[in-house]
């Protein structure tokens, strides 16, 4: 249970901290943190919580994350199931805390039919710059694929762990950089889920694609390393 909560409390903070920059701190003129900023605020989200908890759980906050490590061989298929609905269900309460504390405004509203609304992932007419679907679905793939890469390759028994974290959440944040504009940056489908299910309208009819692309590039991306870079490690 321990575990358990901690992916919860993990993933929590990173929908609030992440998604919660993008919808509070993004666009104030002048002094907004703009997409740098977005991109900086998730990397840190997993960087703080891969120090504070992810000695408990291994700091998944990711359901892609948790797939591409079984089949990564680092960790075990049972658990699997129960860490996604932790995951899940830590997005969807950050989600739901944000959306409170948005009420708060007087202009607050979410228009669902544009890009962005309410920190949510899209693809065609929202995606933040138009992005296609084929376009959107190979960004999330390949950025996912190598986020595993990264992952795997800095927790592994002949790395420094010290320093996991941190690659980790640099990592993140360059794949923001590279696209928020494409799909406001999912490869993360417990993120995608929770912001798409409070913006609604067509962002829910588009979330298979940040379930389908995330998984699928986790585990090319686990196949890879395992079996062209690093070596199998069997989950403890």
């Amino acid at each position: 249970m321990k575990k358990l909560f901690a992916e919860f409390f993990g993933t929590f903070w990173l929908v609030f901290g992440g998604c919660g920059s993008a919808i509070f701190a993004a666009g104030i003129p002048s002094l907004g943190i703009g997409f740098a900023g977005v991109a900086l605020a998730f990397g840190l989200t997993v960087l703080t919580m891969a120090y504070a908890v992810g000695p408990i759980s291994g700091g998944h906050f990711n359901p892609a994350v948790s797939v591409g490590l079984t089949v990564g061989g680092r960790f075990p298929l049972k658990d699997l199931i129960p860490y996604i609905v932790s995951q899940c269900l830590g997005a969807m309460l950050a989600a739901s805390a944000l959306y409170m504390i948005a009420l708060g405004h007087a202009d607050f509203a979410i228009d669902n039919t544009k890009p962005g609304a309410f920190a949510a992932n899209g693809y065609g007419a929202l995606s933040p710059n138009g992005y296609a679907l084929a376009s959107a679905f190979l960004a999330e793939f390949i950025l996912t694929a190598l986020f595993l890469i990264i992952i795997l390759g800095a927790t592994a028994a002949s790395s420094n762990g010290k320093f996991a974290g941190l690659a980790i959440g640099l990592g993140l944040t360059l794949i923001h950089l590279i696209s928020i504009p494409i799909t406001n940056t999912s490869v993360n489908p417990a993120r995608s889920t929770s912001q798409a299910i409070i913006a609604g309208g067509a962002y829910v009819n588009q979330l298979w694609m940040f379930w389908a692309a995330p998984i699928l590039g986790a585990i090319a991306g686990a196949l890879i390393y395992t079996y062209l870079i690093g070596k199998r490690e069997t989950a403890q």
